[in-house]
């Protein structure tokens, strides 16, 4: 293995201590944070890194959740969002408690089963700043609110835009009890009485017909 520094080497993989499980450079991992009332904290390897004792330290880039940007969590955020940051650190192997996955925005939405080490990503944060890549996003509904994977919406089917239930001045129930669904804007063009439709929330796919934020 080629050597890095004077008594340094760097390794392939670390074995999570008290546990069979092996990471490696580009696995993501949860990371023990100095609060135990803290969730654990999300990163990305860079780096495995063993010194002359075996110390192993991990150079790593961190995953920030929406409540620890600078802008904090807003109501588009999902529960299971994380932002990839520009933050390096170096930590302690010890420290990484076990693996998740930080899937693309679009192949989260695809998930029939989010499991509790799923997480997605859509933007690029800066750290010092509070500036994100991309810095528009498309948006929907009368709210004009970027989508939510955790959020119902239903579909028009004249104008194919996405609605949240409550803008609508529906609940979620009764949206999902519709067997087809016009909006207001859409309704008042057509037959009134025409019955109201309930479909899956979109599919980023639908983004590109939607202004950019």
């Amino acid at each position: 293995m080629a050597k890095t520094k004077p008594g340094k080497k760097d390794l392939d993989s670390y074995t999570i201590k008290g546990t069979n499980k092996v990471v490696r450079v580009g696995d993501t991992v949860l990371m023990r944070p100095s609060d135990s009332d803290k969730p654990p904290y999300v990163a990305r390897i860079e780096k495995i890194e063993a010194d002359h004792r075996n110390n192993v330290k991990v150079r790593v880039r961190w995953y920030y959740r929406p409540e620890e940007s600078i802008g904090g969590r807003r109501q588009f955020h999902g529960a299971k969002e994380l932002f990839l940051s520009d933050h390096y650190d170096v930590q302690s192997a010890h420290t990484i408690e076990g693996t998740c996955t930080v899937h693309t925005f679009k192949n989260y939405t695809k998930l029939e089963n989010v499991g509790s080490d799923d997480y997605f990503c859509r933007f690029e944060y800066k750290a010092a700043t509070g500036g994100f890549t991309p810095d528009r996003v498309a948006v929907y509904c009368k709210c004009e609110m970027p989508y939510n994977p955790d959020d119902l919406m239903v579909q028009c089917e004249e104008c194919k835009d996405w609605f949240h239930p409550s803008c609508m001045n529906m609940t979620i129930d009764q949206a999902k009890k519709l067997d087809n669904f016009l909006c207001s804007d859409c309704s008042s063009e057509n037959d009134p009485k025409r019955a109201n439709s309930y479909h899956a929330s979109p599919e980023p796919k639908v983004e590109s017909k939607r202004r950019k934020r």
